[in-house]
């Protein structure tokens, strides 16, 4: 087998492991390797029998008429877990922003998650993220443990948002 599909077949069987999250520290550094669930659209049955009950972190796009993902969200979980979180945060019935409830009923909605069980390594992602997508705005205060933060997203669908 040649170095190209070693390499091939190495990355489609790191695709195809159960989201989790890695984290190696060097120096005083960082780095996480955020392994995501594949993209479902939220349907209230679904969530119900594919997300676990357990503390993560989460995304939440819309499509619009264009056939294009919109972020909505990213946030993390902690007590609950993310299916009672999930649940809620699509339902446009339960959710209270005016904004995001026409979101809900207009478009079809989309998520993903990562499981986790440190509140920590949840704030430092939270953190990275709010850096990367709105450079311009405050973003969340990470857990103040290490000098920088890296991050590097492996996604079954091969959708990464950085």
């Amino acid at each position: 087998m040649g170095i190209q599909q070693e390499a091939s077949r190495v990355r489609e069987k790191i695709r195809n492991v159960e989201p989790h999250l890695e984290k190696r520290t060097d120096r005083g550094d960082v780095f996480y390797t955020l392994f995501w669930s594949a993209l479902r659209k939220a349907e209230k049955f679904d969530i119900v029998r594919h997300v676990p009950a357990l503390a993560g972190v989460y995304e939440l796009y819309y499509m619009d008429r264009h056939d294009r993902l919109h972020l909505m969200c990213i946030s993390r979980v902690w007590y609950g877990g993310l299916r009672s979180r999930l649940r809620h945060d699509t339902d446009p019935e339960l959710v209270l922003d005016r904004k995001y409830k026409q979101i809900l009923e207009k478009y079809d909605v989309y998520y993903r998650y990562t499981l986790t069980e440190s509140m920590d390594d949840m704030l430092d992602i939270l953190h990275f993220f709010a850096e990367s997508y709105l450079p311009s705005q405050p973003s969340p205060d990470d857990s103040r443990r290490y000098r920088s933060i890296y991050l590097e997203e492996i996604a079954p669908d091969k959708m990464v948002t950085i």
